[in-house]
C-alpha cells in the first residue's frame, strides 16, 4: 500500500475514532492496545473520487460452450461465465446498473467490498429482491485494493451454481509492476447424465453433508486450463473460489510463489501459500515468479481430499524477458492483537443443525433456529469485538460477514497469529473458532455460513454496527 495512502487511512480511522468519544463513553482500558494496533490497518473513508466507472450487467438464461467444448445452459452475466471482470482503481466511483432477465428475483452481493450498506445486496436486509424484468442500480466507492468478486444473495445455491458470478478486480492507486495480472476464478460443476447442470439443488444429501460438491472442476470455466507464460515473468495470479461447498488446497509443484493478499487485503508480509485452504468465497493473490532458465510446465494439483487431481497447468514457453524487481506488496499493517485472548468473546454463535423446516433440515446459528428466529448481534463502530464460533457438528462451515474484514485469533483456544485480515474462515468439524474486528461501516450487515445449501437452510444471522 502506498506510503501516502496509508497516512490517509491513519487520519481517517483516527477521526472515526475520535467522533465516537462526543456520543460514546471512551473504550474499556483493554481495548486501547488492540485499537492502537489497529489504526493504521485500512481506511474508514474512500478516497474522494476523481472518476466514476459505468456498467451494465445482464442475468440471463444462456447457452454457452464451457467446460469440456459441448454447450452446457446456464445462466450468465453478459452471456459469459465466469461474468465479466470488472477492473477499477481505488477512490473510482463504481456504478452497475443489474438488468434481470432471469424467471426469478435476483440481487447482487459485492463480496468482501465494504459498500454502504443499501448496496450490500442482501435480499430482505439491504434491498428488496429485483424482480424477473427489473433493474437495480448499485453505486459506490471502493475503500480497499483487491479482489472481490460478485454474485446473488437470494436462492444463491441455485443461482451461483448455474453460472451467475464475477469478478470486481480494484486495483490500487500506483499497482505493482508485475509483467501480468492473471485472474483465476475455481469452481466446480455436477452433471447429470446427460451433461446438463443437474437441476436437483438443495438435496437432502448435500444439506446434511458439506453442501453441493460437483464431479467437473474448472479454471475460468474450462477443464483444461492452461497458463502460458514466458521464462522470467513476474505474474500476479487471482484466486477466487465460488464453488458452491468445495475447498481447494492447491500445490503449485515447486512454483516460487508467494501469498501477497486474502480476502482483498494485503497481508502483513509474503506467505508460503502451501496448506492454505481456498474455502468458497475466499480469494488469494499470489506473487509467482517464473523461472527465467528455459521452459517449464507446472501442474497445479489440489490435495483437500484424498485423491488429489490436476486443476490447472502453467507452461513457460519462448524468449526468457527480464523478471522485474520491486518489494512485494504484502507489507500491510495487521495487528496481532495478543492482549484480546484475555477478553470474553461479545457473542458466541453455535454452529449446529436439527431435524424441520422446509428442506427436512435446519442449519442452525445458536439455539434458537435459523435466520428468521435471530436477533441481531449490536457490534459498536469503532470499538474492538471478538466472535466465536463454536462447531458442534462434523461438517465443514466457512463463515463469511458482509462489511467488514477480521482477524482469527485462535482456534480450539489455541492463540494465531495469521498475518492477515478474512472475510471468510473455514471452521473445522468440531472446532471453536475465535476471530477479532473493529467494524468501521455501519448498518445492518449478514453473517452466514458460505457452503451455500447450509445458508439456504437457515445458517445465517445478522449484525447491526451502531
Amino acid at each position: 500500500m502506498p506510503v501516502g495512502y496509508r497516512r490517509q487511512g491513519v487520519i481517517a480511522v483516527a477521526f472515526a475514532m475520535l467522533s465516537l468519544v462526543a456520543c460514546a463513553p471512551p473504550p474499556p482500558s483493554e481495548q486501547v492496545p488492540l485499537l492502537a494496533e489497529f489504526a493504521d490497518a485500512y481506511p474508514a473513508e474512500s478516497r474522494a473520487p476523481d472518476a466514476t466507472r459505468v456498467f451494465d450487467l445482464v442475468a440471463a438464461p444462456a447457452t454457452l460452450t464451457l467446460l469440456d467444448g459441448r454447450p452446457l445452459q446456464v445462466w450468465a452475466y453478459n452471456g459469459q461465465v465466469p461474468g465479466p471482470t470488472f477492473r477499477v482503481r481505488v477512490g473510482e466511483r463504481v456504478r452497475v446498473t443489474l438488468s434481470n432477465r432471469l424467471p426469478v428475483e435476483t440481487t447482487v452481493h459485492w463480496h468482501g467490498v465494504r459498500v454502504p450498506n443499501p448496496m450490500d445486496g442482501a435480499a430482505g436486509v439491504t434491498q428488496q429482491p429485483v424482480p424477473p424484468g427489473g433493474q437495480f442500480v448499485y453505486e459506490f466507492v471502493p475503500k480497499d485494493a483487491g479482489t472481490f468478486w460478485f454474485h446473488p444473495h437470494i436462492r444463491s445455491s441455485e443461482e451461483v451454481e448455474r453460472g451467475l458470478f464475477g469478478v470486481l478486480v480494484v486495483e490500487d492507486r500506483a499497482p505493482p509492476p508485475y509483467t501480468r495480472d492473471v485472474v483465476w476464478v475455481v469452481d466446480d460443476w455436477r452433471l447429470g447424465p446427460d451433461g446438463e447442470i443437474d437441476p436437483n439443488f438443495n438435496t437432502p444429501h448435500d444439506l446434511a453433508h458439506d453442501g453441493r460438491w460437483g464431479n467437473v472442476v474448472t479454471v475460468n470455466g474450462r477443464t483444461a486450463e492452461e497458463l502460458v507464460v514466458r521464462p522470467g515473468e513476474r505474474l500476479r495470479l487471482r484466486l477466487v473460489n465460488t464453488a458452491n461447498g468445495r475447498v481447494f488446497r492447491l500445490d503449485w509443484a515447486g512454483l516460487d510463489a508467494r501469498i501477497i493478499a486474502v480476502d482483498g487485503m494485503y497481508a502483513r508480509a509474503p506467505v508460503d501459500p502451501t496448506g492454505f485452504e481456498l474455502s468458497p468465497g475466499n480469494r488469494l493473490d499470489l506473487d509467482v515468479r517464473i523461472p527465467a532458465a528455459g521452459p517449464g510446465r507446472w501442474v497445479v494439483t489440489d490435495h483437500f481430499t484424498r485423491n488429489a487431481f490436476s486443476v490447472a497447468t502453467i507452461r513457460a514457453a519462448g524468449e526468457p524477458l527480464a523478471s522485474p524487481e520491486f518489494p512485494s506488496p504484502a507489507a500491510a499493517r495487521v495487528p496481532a492483537w495478543r492482549e484480546a485472548a484475555a477478553i470474553a468473546p461479545a457473542k458466541e454463535y453455535a454452529l449446529d443443525a436439527r431435524r424441520g423446516g422446509p428442506f427436512g433440515i435446519e442449519w442452525m446459528l445458536g439455539d434458537d433456529g435459523p435466520h428468521a428466529h435471530h436477533a441481531d448481534t449490536l457490534l459498536p463502530r469503532g470499538r474492538f469485538t471478538k466472535l466465536r464460533f463454536t462447531n458442534r457438528t462434523y461438517r465443514l462451515h466457512p463463515m463469511h460477514v458482509h462489511g467488514m474484514f477480521f482477524k482469527v485469533l485462535a482456534r480450539n483456544g489455541a492463540p494465531v497469529d495469521e498475518p492477515f485480515w478474512r472475510d471468510t474462515a473455514l471452521v473445522h468439524a468440531q472446532e471453536t473458532m475465535d476471530v477479532g474486528m473493529v467494524p468501521l461501516d455501519v448498518g445492518r450487515w449478514m453473517l452466514h455460513c458460505h457452503v451455500l445449501e447450509h445458508q439456504e437452510a437457515g445458517m445465517m444471522t445478522t449484525v447491526e454496527v451502531r
